[in-house]
């Protein structure tokens, strides 16, 4: 068995001082927002005490998938990689871009030049690669296959759209079919979840269809999101049948806003045979923002699971 660990957005605070050049573009938008909203529903020791309390579950894998930062300052990209370092270590993290760690153009670069380590594939050379060869990316842990995939691109003022493009989708295909054929249960990482109407128009995965299709031709286990800032539950179709679409709220979310409060989730990934079973829960703050508990337990109908 495989405790598989996933957290999202955590939106690292407190925002750095920007320099007045550095706002002169899209991120004059976010700052202003920071300072407005997120700044107050983002604030405290929620994440630091939901990291901790993540730890205490002894995973054997971290999946994170996105939103490091808010508006991809060069000292926002620097501290989220000494926070990941305080997750764990690269060989026990994977990490996803989100849309926010796209924010302006070159934004991405220099945040996947930071958080590399955490998002290179297990036989990818310690040198790297550019961000566009770089996904999706491929992880094995015992019988799971952790499959990263990008979608974040640096958009328009007001959108916070996100892209897989034509080429990283027939690779993620290709990269699906192998690892179905070696029999692993393949997890994929995705900032973005792959439906248009999941979220608003101008936050929407433009070319979700694309993710749909690679699925439903070569099939996945299990689908992990972040970026709606809720919690969720749907499917999409794969070729051994309805393959799950999780997505988790915001890492950092305080408990009375207008979203779920901070929140993790734990997938117990079990191999039986050439079948699957996976059990899921849902750990996150009460509603007085106290403690941290498991908030519930399910078992996940993944395809080729064991009968129930």
């Amino acid at each position: 068995m495989l405790k598989l660990a996933h957290l999202s957005d955590p939106h690292l605070g407190p925002l750095p001082d920007p320099k007045l050049i550095q706002l002169f573009s899209k991120r004059v938008i976010g700052y202003l927002n920071w300072r407005r909203n997120r700044a107050k529903a983002m604030s405290g020791s929620y994440l630091d005490r939901l990291v901790s309390d993540l730890k205490s579950q002894n995973p054997d894998h971290i999946a994170i998938t996105g939103d490091l930062v808010n508006i991809a300052l060069p000292l926002e990209i620097s501290g989220a990689r000494q926070w990941l370092e305080e997750v764990g270590i690269p060989e026990h993290v994977s990490v996803v871009p989100g849309n926010h760690d796209a924010y302006v153009p070159g934004a991405i670069k220099k945040a996947i030049r930071s958080w590399l380590p955490y998002m290179r594939g297990d036989e990818e050379s310690p040198e790297g690669a550019s961000d566009e060869a770089t996904f999706p990316y491929v992880r094995i842990r015992e019988h799971v296959a952790i499959v990263g995939v990008s979608t974040a691109r640096a958009s328009a003022p007001w959108f916070a759209t996100g892209r897989l493009g034509s080429a990283q989708s027939r690779r993620l295909a290709t990269t699906l079919e192998e690892l179905g054929q070696r029999g692993l249960l393949r997890v994929v990482l995705i900032h973005h979840p792959p439906f248009r109407k999941a979220t608003r128009w101008h936050k929407r995965l433009s070319d979700a269809s694309r993710l749909r299709a690679a699925v439903k031709r070569a099939g996945a286990e299990l689908i992990l999101h972040g970026h709606t800032h809720i919690d969720s539950r749907a499917t999409i179709e794969g070729p051994d049948g309805p393959v799950p679409v999780i997505g988790v709220p915001s890492a950092t979310s305080a408990p009375g806003g207008k979203n779920p409060a901070a929140r993790y989730n734990v997938f117990e990934l079990t191999k039986h045979g050439d079948s699957f079973s996976c059990v899921m829960s849902e750990h996150g703050f009460e509603p007085n923002g106290e403690n941290v508990v498991k908030l519930s337990e399910r078992r996940l109908e993944i395809p080729r699971s064991i009968p129930a």
